[in-house]
């Protein structure tokens, strides 16, 4: 009976969870559309989560693009495709290495930076102390920073797109003997807007997870600074299973819709 005690308790806790989760989530779409909109908050976090977050994105990006270019090379030698390189990284790096890659580096520096801000703010009671002055927290604070995610990550992706690709355009003219003027010649004869924005539009879906999940480990802390310590974890832990398991998804999706 102990078994079934310890299965029954998880199960109520997760789902208890998943209630909390959902109730907050609505709460935070519907405030959107609700005025006021403090867009001076929102242009002041697009600074912190797009602009900010450019240069390990960007170095991220150029690494994993050449080294994409490199073992795409090493597959397709074996069969003397190597002519495919070209087509091989522009794909993987619109549709799928660009968004992950710059979604689980922004959900690493952002996400446990929202939950860490939120958190302290929860444990210090100034979250109580708006709802006291008459403000709600959620428009004040979530909302912000979930509209600067929704408009940042595409900028942070279209970004990380570029640069991955001259990070395989370099490996390949360095390191593989292409020429760089075909290379580049290939690479916009395979350019295909329908690559563009998929990974655009899962750009977006990963900016709204980083952003509320980092927004709502953080609100919903306790415990003083250990937890404050915890939910800057599980932010950055549920915001990048979150954007992998979107992935999949969209993708699957895109796969069906033949997009």
């Amino acid at each position: 009976m102990n078994f079934f005690t310890a299965v029954g308790r998880t199960t109520l806790e997760l789902l208890k969870e998943i209630g909390r989760l959902s109730i907050f989530t609505a709460d935070a779409v519907s405030s959107f559309v609700r005025p006021p909109i403090y867009w001076s908050l929102v242009l002041k976090q697009m600074m912190r989560i797009g602009f900010f977050s450019l240069p390990v994105v960007g170095l991220t990006a150029f690494f994993t693009g050449a080294v994409l270019a490199l073992q795409i090379y090493i597959g397709t030698a074996r069969y003397g495709a190597e002519q495919f390189v070209p087509t091989v990284v522009l794909i993987g790096i619109l549709r799928e290495l660009g968004p992950v890659i710059a979604g689980l580096m922004v959900a690493g520096r952002v996400s446990a930076a929202i939950a860490a801000e939120l958190g302290t703010m929860r444990v210090t009671e100034q979250i109580d102390a708006l709802t006291t002055l008459a403000t709600r927290p959620v428009k004040y604070l979530v909302v912000p920073r979930l509209m600067a995610a929704l408009v940042s990550m595409p900028l942070l992706v279209a970004v990380a797109d570029a640069i991955g690709v001259m990070g395989g355009y370099v490996a390949a003219t360095n390191n593989l003997g292409f020429t760089g003027s075909i290379y580049l010649n290939t690479t916009m004869n395979d350019l295909n807007s329908h690559d563009v924005m998929s990974g655009l539009i899962k750009a977006v879906v990963f900016g709204f997870l980083i952003a509320l999940m980092g927004a709502y480990n953080g609100f919903h802390s306790k415990g003083g600074a250990q937890g404050v310590g915890a939910a800057t974890t599980n932010a950055v832990v549920s915001a990048s299973i979150l954007i992998l398991v979107a992935n999949y998804i969209l993708t699957n999706i895109f796969n069906m819709l033949n997009f």
